[in-house]
Formats: C-alpha cells, sequence, structure tokens
C-alpha cells in the first residue's frame, strides 16, 4: 500500500477548513480516501492509502480535491480548462521508437513556488516514477524552469560519449556514460538505456540539454527554485496512455496551486500519432443504470441521492433519470474503468458505516476439492512409504532442465526479463529440481528417499496464454542399492493405493540407464517414465550413490482414479 508524506498545514490550507489532530478523528475523514493515519508529528502528517490504484491521489492537492467533495466543500466534477497554447512543440526522433517512444508536455504558468511546494511535488514526482511508471522504466517526469527554455525543443537520442551537461545535483560536467557511472539517479536507474548504443536526451533550440530521460534534469533548467513562477513539465516512457495520465495527475496538481495550464504541441514521426496536443483533458462518460447501483449496493436510493452522491466523490452527473444515470469522468481517475468502480465511490460517499448489513442470501459450506481429495491422498501414500516430501521452485533454468539431465533442450517457457541467472525459465518437468535438491544435501546420511507433487509448465498453443500448467508427481531414491526393481515396487504400491493399473513398455531415455527406463502408460495413454538414473547424470550433479526415479502425470491419475477419491 503506497504511503505518503504530505505537510498538515499545506493540506488545510487547500481544503480551506481545519482539521482534527486526533489520529482517530482524522482517520474519519481519511476513510473516504481509503486513507490512514501513520504518522502525525508536529506538521508532518504520513497517510498509507489502500487504494493502490488511485495515482491522483498520491499528493496533497489530489488528497484535498478529493475531500472537498465529501467534507461537502466543493462538490461535483471540477472544470480544468487549457488557457492556451504555450508555444512549446517538441519534435521526436525516429530513433526512439524502439527506445523509449513518448513524451508529452505542458506548462503551468502563475505557480506561487515555495519550498513545501517543491517539497511536495518532488515527492507527487518521485511516487509517480516509482510506482506509477515502474522504477522510470515505463514513465518518467522531469520539470524546469520555463522562462529559461527556448523552443522548440527536440526529443532525440544521443551517443553515450557525444554530449555533455551539468546533470541535477552537480557542478560539473559529465558525459551520459561519465553519468551512468557517477551520479546515484545514473546508478541506480542506467540499466533502463544500457542495453541501446544511443540514449534519449531532451533539449531546446539553442541546444541546452534539459534532461537525459529517464535518468536526471540538467542543473541549469531542470531545477525549481522559489524564484520559479512559469513550470514546463515533461514526461516520457514506453506506454503513451501511461505517459499522458502522469502527465495529467502532475500538471492539475500545480494548477489546483493556482497556476494557469497551457498545451505543447507534440509531433511524432512513427505510429498513428503523428501530432498531437498535451495535457489532455477530456472527461470520459459512463452510463450505469439504477438498477445495477441497487444490485451492488443493496440499497434503493433515489435519483436525487445518487446524484448527490457522485457529486460528493467529484463526479459530473449531466443527466440522470429514474433507471439510467449519466456520469462524467474526470480525466485523473485513471482507475476508472467499470461502472461498478463508480458504484464503489457511491458507497463511499454515503458512508460505509451507514450502509444496513446484511447476511449473505447463499449459503455454502466449505471442503476440500476434488483434485486437493487426491493430491493429499497421494502424499499419504508416500510419506508411509518411507518417503519425504519436498517443495522446490517452479522456475527453472535450461542447464537444469537439459544439460545436467543430459538430454537436448527442448524449448521451454522463458521468462523474459530474468533477475538471476539460475531462474531464466518455467520447469517442464520436476526430476531436475529433485537432482538439484540432493546435489545441495550430500552432507545428509544415506538413503534419501524423498518426492515432491507439483506443478510444471508446457507451451501449448491452443490455450489463451500458449501455456498450460501441469501436475506431477515425481520421487527418487539415492544409496548404494537404489534400483529399477526398488522404484517399480514403489510405483505398484503408490498406483495399487489408488487403485489404477498401468502398463510399462522399455524405452530410450538419455537421463537413465539402457535397458533400465521404461515409458508408464496408464488406459493406453502415455502417463510418465521411470528408472534408474544414468552415471552421467549423477556426475553432472557430483553426487557419488547410484538413484532411480520415477516422475508421473497427476493429470493422468486423476483420470484414471475411483470418483470418490477424485
Amino acid at each position: 500500500m503506497p504511503t505518503i508524506e504530505i505537510d498538515f498545514e499545506d493540506l488545510e490550507c487547500l481544503l480551506g477548513v481545519d482539521l482534527p489532530r486526533d489520529s482517530e478523528k482524522l482517520n474519519g475523514i481519511l476513510s473516504y480516501v481509503k486513507g490512514e493515519v501513520k504518522l502525525l508529528e508536529h506538521n508532518e502528517l504520513h497517510i498509507e492509502l489502500q487504494d493502490t490504484n488511485r495515482p491522483d491521489l498520491w499528493c496533497t492537492e489530489g488528497v484535498a480535491r478529493a475531500l472537498k467533495g465529501f467534507l461537502n466543500i466543493e462538490k461535483g466534477l471540477k472544470n480544468y480548462k487549457v488557457a492556451g497554447s504555450s508555444g512549446v512543440e517538441v519534435h521526436v526522433d525516429p530513433k526512439l521508437k524502439e527506445i523509449r517512444p513518448y513524451i508529452a508536455c505542458s506548462v503551468v504558468k502563475g505557480v506561487q513556488v515555495s519550498d513545501t511546494l517543491i517539497r511536495e511535488i518532488m515527492r507527487l514526482q518521485d511516487k509517480l516514477d516509482e510506482t506509477y511508471g515502474r522504477h522510470r522504466k515505463r514513465t518518467s517526469i522531469g520539470l524546469y524552469e520555463f522562462d529559461l527554455i527556448t523552443p522548440p525543443l527536440r526529443y532525440s537520442v544521443a551517443e553515450p560519449r557525444e554530449v555533455r551537461f551539468t546533470p541535477l545535483e552537480f557542478e560539473e560536467e559529465l558525459t551520459l556514460e561519465e553519468i551512468l557511472d557517477k551520479h546515484p539517479k545514473g546508478i541506480e536507474y542506467g540499466h533502463i538505456v544500457r542495453p541501446y548504443s544511443v540514449w534519449p536526451i531532451l533539449m531546446d533550440s539553442k541546444h541546452d540539454v534539459l534532461s537525459f530521460p529517464p535518468i536526471i534534469n540538467s542543473n541549469d533548467l531542470g531545477r525549481l527554485t522559489e524564484n520559479t513562477k512559469n513550470v514546463l513539465i515533461e514526461v516520457t516512457g514506453t506506454a503513451h496512455d501511461t505517459v499522458l495520465n502522469a502527465l495529467t495527475i502532475i500538471t492539475l496538481s500545480l494548477a489546483d496551486r493556482g497556476g494557469s495550464m497551457y498545451s505543447a504541441k507534440i509531433h511524432y514521426p512513427y505510429g498513428g500519432i503523428k501530432e498531437t496536443r498535451t495535457p489532455r483533458l477530456k472527461t470520459e462518460t459512463l452510463k450505469i443504470t439504477t438498477k445495477e447501483i441497487k444490485t451492488v449496493l443493496g440499497m434503493d436510493l433515489k435519483p436525487q441521492e445518487i446524484r448527490d452522491l457522485l457529486e460528493r466523490a467529484r463526479f459530473g452527473v449531466p443527466n440522470i433519470h429514474e433507471t439510467e444515470v449519466t456520469v462524467e469522468v474526470p480525466r485523473y481517475r485513471v482507475d476508472v474503468m467499470h461502472p461498478v468502480d463508480v458504484i464503489e465511490d457511491i458507497a463511499i460517499a454515503y458512508d460505509l458505516n451507514r450502509v444496513p448489513p446484511r447476511w449473505p442470501q447463499l449459503s455454502t459450506i466449505g471442503g476440500t476439492s476434488p483434485e486437493g481429495r487426491l493430491r493429499n491422498l497421494i502424499r499419504e501414500v508416500m510419506v508411509g512409504l518411507g518417503f519425504q516430501e519436498v517443495l522446490t521452485f517452479t522456475m527453472s533454468n535450461s542447464d537444469t532442465l537439459f544439460a545436467k539431465m543430459n538430454i537436448e533442450n527442448e524449448g521451454v517457457v522463458e521468462v523474459a526479463n530474468p533477475k538471476i541467472l539460475s531462474m531464466t525459465c518455467l520447469r517442464n518437468w520436476l526430476l531436475p529440481s529433485l537432482m538439484e535438491l540432493l546435489s545441495k544435501n550430500t552432507h545428509v546420511g544415506y538413503p534419501q528417499r524423498i518426492f515432491e507433487v507439483g506443478y510444471c509448465v508446457t507451451s501449448d498453443e491452443d490455450q489463451e496464454n500458449k501455456t498450460e500448467d501441469v501436475e506431477k508427481l515425481a520421487s527418487i531414491t539415492i544409496h548404494s542399492n537404489a534400483s529399477f526393481t526398488e522404484m517399480k515396487s514403489l510405483l505398484d504400491a503408490v498406483l495399487l493405493n489408488l487403485g489404477i493399473q498401468y502398463e510399462l513398455e522399455e524405452i530410450e531415455h538419455k537421463s537413465f540407464v539402457d535397458g533400465r527406463v521404461g515409458e508408464i502408460a496408464i488406459n493406453n495413454r502415455k502417463a510418465g517414465i521411470i528408472g534408474e538414473v544414468h552415471p552421467k547424470v549423477l556426475e553432472n550433479w557430483k553426487l557419488e550413490n547410484p538413484a532411480a526415479a520415477f516422475e508421473i502425470s497427476v493429470d493422468r491419475l486423476r483420470e484414471a482414479t475411483h470418483p470418490q477419491i477424485s
């Protein structure tokens, strides 16, 4: 849950009312924005927000804007308007298409910049960058002293050693490459741009650098002071809608401080956008039936009550009838995607504590699912036969799944951006995970007998997500006399307890010893494999004792078991 830090007196100033300093009473007010006081010392107020998809509330201005409605200070849709064009035009380099393709800008003039405002706006910027912007990968924000900038702007690329400028909080000029090596923000976020041969750069018509997105602003143009009156806001990123939303939120925050908003024109050389003006403040319209409201809330609200509650939640209500209401959703409410989102705000404005409680009309009895009953039975049988259950990671790597198991790479579901080399894909069978565990437990006495009931993931083009989860049972025994015969006796016992008959056919498999490996079939369908582990596999895992193992599909067992079991 996001926790925001705001100035208590600043919040009171924006609201125009005094707030209680008692945490319990203050929580009663903050509950309208799903907030709770985490700290209130002197003038520092920390609020934990329970709603993670409301970035418009991550600042003092957003909290004040919402509370004004719920406290009946200012109701209805707040009418934000762009005063005109700022004269700023941004020309985007086509080379940015595969790097960081989108940018949005606005200018806010007449802002009364203070130390408090600078601190608050920096907190909002950081919160948006880290959360909504996914640690600056999806979006990052820059703010600049507009009066020092000469439009038009050029959002382009530069080679790592081509451009030099003084980054924020530094006194010396550095190349882009040096910024990634020396500046704290370069060290933290440099991984975003390092994979590319050229990096994003934002410059004005005099070739003065505004910023090196998404890393750091210029110390000359990208530093706000108490003398700043006019602010240029810029957002770059990889998702166009997210860039526009971030710009809207931070622009409206400055507008709520008394600033006038001016637009910028962006010229794109790619995609279907070509030319656009930002910020975009157009509201969206939803139609909700009064029946939907009654069904969700369980209350029969009159049309005038619904209008009043919607206006307290800062929505516009251009039309309302006995059966339907038209709702205007403000641009900053990026969380509203469905009528239920609006109905939830009606309930909050009504006060959830006033909603009459009602027992559920449908009684249900909890119990273990059929899948769970079979899973538990398998575990009980395996433990009864002297095997210890283990749990291993579903994520693995091709070396573990194939190379160390002495087989060719069959193709697996890979992770797009793995964080560590040992977890680059999803496993497609269980035995390698058990072998890996045994290799890390050579200090434990023998025999060792372990099993696991777990999921593997395979490719399946017929599925919506192109993958299929397959539940399997794998078991392995390792000691000086481990053999195929021992493992087959175990398999016989397991399937006998489940009431399942099976057939075994000799096959070749490079993970197992020739002549001591077989394919398990149930009802003439392939179900698994059993055999003595090949010496080369044991050597790869640095195991000195013989081992025997089997792996079988739990899904096949489920199909073959008696209905009472499954």
